[in-house]
């Protein structure tokens, strides 16, 4: 009962927030507050419960299920389970679901039951794709998260919200639908097979095909992931989402929905396809690149600092889909400490420019300079994940980063050396971004509060993260090592990499 109870808390918590919200503003932020707490608490019950213990044998030896029948008739379960690649995803979504009630406790004054209800719901669905084992209900998560994120940023954004809604619902949306009618075909595939209809993830891998349709099937799973990753060319829904979303919105896409694109890539993607995947890697590995060095690029050239911090993103993620698609063990590693990573420091870096904004009412870095001298908690905090966020070691995505490209240079050299070469622009726009921002005199005489007490405790839960999964990633590490060598025994033998498996695949005649 522990994993529907990680649903539910979240789910009537923002039912309750939005009731409370009719009455008393305050009484909505504290059940917000007390509800995402309570998630972040029972998956740390849960981690705390299996510490220390022997790693599982075998991916159907979960650290906890529910196996119950919903629609019977058309083969739907409510099958939820939790391994330490999931469970370190929903530490991850409860501890930024706290951060982000309480850096927007004073930033939301209008309607707040009605935000807080959306910014849980949007948790809850997050929490549930990444417990769901049914295909049917994987979907009907995936679903749940789009539309109180898109009223999240259509009713509490800024200045082009209504279009930066839009779309970022029509991308997702219509990518989602590619991938709907990739699990109908896996479905009657299946079907047409054993005569079982099922929506079962486990039942499913199993299911033989010819190599022109899992192809087809594999490409529909991975444009609704590589949306809403984001991977180059089909990113460009997130800098307009980022930019218009209030505070909590931007900390919650970035730290937490872009890595359902990341989960659904190791989880669903790959070891449903295999040759497929082994086939398409080329090409995934490729845009992964595309992505680090483009996205790189395009932040050095904004002038909008919130703009900036989301190129970012479409740079770091472009690590996580060239690791994934790579397939080795060190490149999965880096895979799961850079999803970890990034949705800290970026997660960080949000709540930060949306404190700066809340009180210069700007974002045009041509118009801050100087601010250190004003506020040099706030400086220094921006400075820290700057240098995260550019891979200084000894902060967490160093470690990422340095991982995904060391198992990259084991498969591809010339892909390691290219991807590389976005630390170094990363560098460039990170110092670029402190120095254009609080360094320098202060010609626009700015004179605004430092952080306070409530901002200074936020930044200072995501410092000691930071600094612990870059100095001692160890337990972290302990805690997926088993459920990557699990994904890489479904995706194909442990020894070889997804690209070095591309040739032998398109000779194959099956999808496994």
């Amino acid at each position: 009962m522990m994993l529907v109870w990680l649903l539910v808390a979240p789910t009537v918590g923002g039912i309750l927030a939005w009731i409370a919200g009719r009455w008393s503003s305050t009484w909505s932020r504290w059940i917000a507050l007390a509800a995402t707490a309570a998630e972040l608490l029972l998956a740390l019950a849960l981690w705390a419960g299996h510490a220390g213990q022997p790693v599982l044998a075998d991916r159907a030896d979960w650290m906890a299920a529910l196996n119950a029948p919903w629609i019977p008739d058309l083969g739907i379960r409510f099958h939820l389970a939790i391994d330490g690649l999931s469970l370190l995803l929903v530490l991850l979504t409860g501890f930024l679901g706290v951060l982000s009630v309480a850096a927007s406790w004073t930033d939301i004054r209008e309607r707040v039951g009605f935000f807080h209800f959306n910014l849980l719901w949007v948790l809850a669905g997050v929490t549930g794709v990444f417990l769901a084992q049914d295909l049917f209900l994987f979907y009907f998560f995936w679903e749940m998260m789009l539309v109180p994120m898109y009223l999240l940023i259509a009713i509490w954004g800024h200045e082009r919200r209504v279009y930066a809604a839009a779309k970022f619902f029509l991308f997702t949306q219509l990518s989602g639908l590619l991938m709907l009618v990739a699990i109908l075909g896996l479905y009657f595939a299946h079907a047409s097979q054993t005569g079982i209809y099922t929506f079962e993830l486990a039942e499913l891998m199993g299911t033989r095909m010819s190599p022109t349709l899992a192809v087809w099937l594999m490409l529909g799973f991975f444009a609704a992931f590589a949306v809403k990753l984001p991977a180059v060319p089909v990113h460009t829904w997130l800098p307009d989402a980022h930019t218009e979303a209030p505070t909590a919105g931007s900390v919650v896409l970035a730290g937490l929905m872009l890595k359902t694109g990341a989960y659904g890539l190791l989880r669903f993607a790959i070891p449903l396809f295999p040759t497929a995947a082994a086939w398409w890697a080329p090409v995934a590995m490729a845009l992964g690149v595309a992505s680090v060095l483009y996205g790189a690029l395009l932040a050095f050239g904004q002038t909008d600092l919130k703009r900036l911090v989301a190129y970012t993103s479409v740079s770091h993620m472009g690590f996580v889909l060239l690791g994934a698609f790579v397939g080795n063990e060190l490149a999965l590693q880096g895979v799961m400490l850079q999803i970890l990573c990034h949705g800290v420091s970026t997660g960080a870096l949000f709540i930060l420019v949306g404190a700066l904004q809340e009180r210069t009412h700007t974002r045009d870095m041509g118009r801050m300079q100087g601010l250190w001298q004003t506020a040099p908690r706030m400086g220094a905090a921006t400075m820290l994940f700057a240098l995260a966020s550019m891979g200084l070691p000894g902060l967490g995505n160093f470690l990422g980063e340095f991982l995904v490209l060391l198992g990259t240079y084991q498969v591809s050299p010339p892909a390691a050396i290219i991807a590389s070469l976005g630390l170094i622009t990363s560098t460039v726009y990170a110092l670029w971004m402190v120095q254009r921002v609080f360094q320098g005199p202060n010609d626009h005489d700015w004179r605004v509060p430092d952080l306070n007490a409530r901002e200074v405790a936020v930044i200072a839960a995501l410092t000691v993260v930071i600094l612990w999964l870059g100095l001692y990633p160890q337990p972290v590490m302990d805690t997926f090592r088993q459920s990557i060598g699990g994904l890489r025994r479904v995706a194909g033998s442990p020894s070889t990499p997804a690209v070095a498996r591309a040739a032998p695949a398109a000779r194959s005649g099956d999808s496994r």
